[in-house]
């Protein structure tokens, strides 16, 4: 799933495909940036920014430019040498294919992709929280920006990627899981915001490098998570069926035992 580990991770792949490579042609199959050429470009690096992808580059006559790129829930880059079988998605999802002498990157089903001046990324990532796995982690300001949003759920607040940047359904579930706070609790009413945005680094940080993605410490297939795509199935803790229901516009996975429900604290008189 791509949250902010597997962007990460991407990122990493890319650079080690393309750092440093000029691009010798490019075929972008998206409307807006369908008659984009970045034949002649270098590469600088490729970094991560929450969900958000940066392809930095730099034009022939040295400007710097910024090929800006959102996973969501179904984008991916693939990194193959020249020859090799393009086998990453089907023909129809490509958005975009990156030639160069040693390597050709493919990206599927991209979203919210543009080309724009390096020096004008924030207008596509400057309204995102503290990065988990970025240089500028601040908890500090991750937690103020939740407690902006007393009445808001702490599912849905984090997930609001301009709260803390990174965090996806996988690590809502399993980091409320782990702090035993229900869902659908009031962001005023979690007992310890510092301790849940610290938790949810480390799991990031824990995943950073590899694609499998565990909360639970294992890698073996069906034991990489405590609630997450578990519904019916007993909770690791207490054996409680796992529920399953929508949260906003996405879906949430808890134990009702594991988490109860706290209520809002009272309003001052």
């Amino acid at each position: 799933m791509p949250e902010g580990d597997t962007v990460w991770n991407t990122a990493r792949v890319l650079h080690r495909a393309l750092a440093g490579a000029r691009i010798t042609s490019s075929d972008f199959r998206v409307p807006q940036l369908a008659t984009t050429d970045l034949s002649g470009w270098t590469v600088r690096e490729s970094a991560s920014r929450g969900k958000h992808l940066l392809l930095r580059l730099s034009a022939p006559d040295e400007a710097p430019w910024t090929l800006h790129s959102h996973l969501r829930m179904d984008g991916a880059w693939r990194a193959y040498a020249p020859g090799e079988r393009w086998n990453g998605r089907p023909a129809h999802l490509i958005r975009v294919v990156l030639r160069s002498p040693g390597a050709v990157a493919v990206g599927y089903h991209l979203h919210e992709m543009a080309v724009v001046p390096t020096a004008e990324e924030d207008r596509l990532v400057g309204h995102l929280g503290p990065d988990l796995l970025g240089p500028d982690w601040d908890p500090a300001e991750a937690v103020r920006r939740l407690a902006d949003h007393p009445e808001q759920t702490i599912g849905e607040a984090l997930l609001d990627q301009r709260n803390l940047a990174g965090v996806g359904n996988l690590y809502k579930c399993e980091v409320l899981f782990l702090r035993g706070v229900s869902p659908w609790t009031p962001v005023d009413a979690v007992p310890d915001l510092p301790g849940m945005v610290t938790l949810a680094q480390r799991l990031l940080a824990a995943n950073r490098g590899r694609w499998t993605q565990s909360s639970t410490g294992s890698l073996h297939r069906g034991q990489t998570s405590y609630v997450y795509g578990r519904r019916a199935q007993p909770c690791r803790r207490c054996g409680t069926a796992i529920r399953k229901e929508e949260l906003g516009d996405r879906v949430t996975y808890w134990c009702p035992v594991c988490q109860p429900e706290r209520p809002a604290p009272p309003a001052p008189s």
